[in-house]
């Protein structure tokens, strides 16, 4: 009795870890993207520069990570080849500056509560990009999947109170970008056999993005801020934003490594869902019945995915676990076997 009593105490402790590992990340994501949309929206803090402030992050992030692994020496460096760092790392620092400064442009023009509506497209362009660059197989069920989806979102789109065409254009470029950094940290990094965590990933990937969004910052923004008199940097509102967008680098590591990628997907859905309920009752943005149906549609598309991913992925370990299982029984064959002759 006592034996059962602490294994269920084992498995609630368990559960309980999980559900606070879900509850800090969606808590930081939550606030990480509040936060953006607070800083660069025009009716709120008022400093609509995307680049600049993508450029702050990547400043506080780069300077965080080299203290970790290169001062205090808590995360071990990666070896890394001059090569490989030009042909993996410089791509994939490139396409993740340009879906950051896309991301955050795109909360000058739209609602938060729409922009998690176009998110819903991230496994769609996932998935075509993996395509054709062929680390995907095509699959008729699985375009249909996606083409379901797209339908989802355009319903919510149609439905959006305030669409604007230019906002839209930058948030579905933010996610062509991130899908095909996502295909090719699979592609070129898995390839290699670099694996890299949030720290150490911050480390080599931040000092490219800041080298890519410098040239941009010095023909768009810089010149409207050395002539804007007025502004005086703020060390607490950039200091704790970008102190946020650390913390939630952490965030997803600890969750995936703690729980799944698949929690993680299922506790997207959940943020997503707070985030529209915040937008339309705190920040008063217009959510539509439209808009629900669309994402809706979107969001029921988007968790058979996911589902589908599941079943294959436990497929893939089944077979795995056969040949090793057989391997076992053989063992114990010839095990009882050799005993059965000592026997005799």
């Amino acid at each position: 009795m006592g034996k059962g009593g602490s294994l269920s105490e084992g498995v609630i402790k368990k559960i309980l870890l999980s559900y606070t590992y879900v509850a800090i990340w969606i808590f930081l994501s939550f606030t990480v993207i509040v936060y953006n949309k607070y800083i660069l929206d025009k009716k709120m803090y008022n400093w609509p520069f995307p680049v600049s402030l993508t450029m702050i992050h990547m400043s506080f992030c780069a300077a965080l990570a080299f203290l970790l692994v290169r001062v205090f020496k808590l995360v071990d460096p990666i070896t890394m080849s001059r090569d490989v760092y030009l042909s993996s790392v410089v791509p994939i620092g490139a396409l993740y500056s340009l879906s950051l400064w896309l991301s955050n442009s795109a909360y000058i023009y739209l609602s938060v509560s729409f922009i998690q509506m176009l998110k819903a497209l991230m496994p769609v362009a996932v998935y075509s990009i993996g395509v054709s660059l062929k680390k995907e197989t095509f699959k008729t069920d699985t375009m249909v999947n996606m083409l379901s989806i797209s339908i989802g979102v355009a319903i919510a789109a149609y439905g959006e109170a305030r669409f604007d065409t230019w906002g839209v254009i930058l948030q579905l470029g933010a996610v062509v970008f991130e899908a095909t950094r996502l295909v090719l940290i699979q592609i070129l990094l898995t390839s290699k056999g670099i694996t890299l965590n949030p720290i150490t990933s911050l480390y080599y990937v931040a000092p490219c993005c800041l080298a890519f969004l410098l040239v941009p910052w010095i023909y768009v923004e810089y010149p409207t801020l050395r002539d804007t008199s007025s502004f005086h940097f703020d060390y607490v509102i950039f200091g704790t934003n970008s102190f946020c967008a650390f913390a939630l680098n952490l965030a997803v590591f600890l969750l995936v490594g703690k729980t799944s990628a698949l929690t993680m997907n299922v506790a997207g859905v959940v943020k997503d869902w707070l985030l529209i309920a915040f937008s339309w009752s705190v920040i008063k943005d217009t959510v539509t019945p439209i808009n629900l149906v669309g994402y809706g549609l979107a969001f029921l598309g988007v968790a058979y995915y996911n589902h589908s991913k599941l079943q294959a992925l436990k497929a893939k370990e089944a077979q795995k676990k056969v040949p090793q299982a057989d391997e076992e029984a053989n063992n114990r064959l010839l095990e009882a076997e050799g005993d059965g002759r000592e026997e005799k």
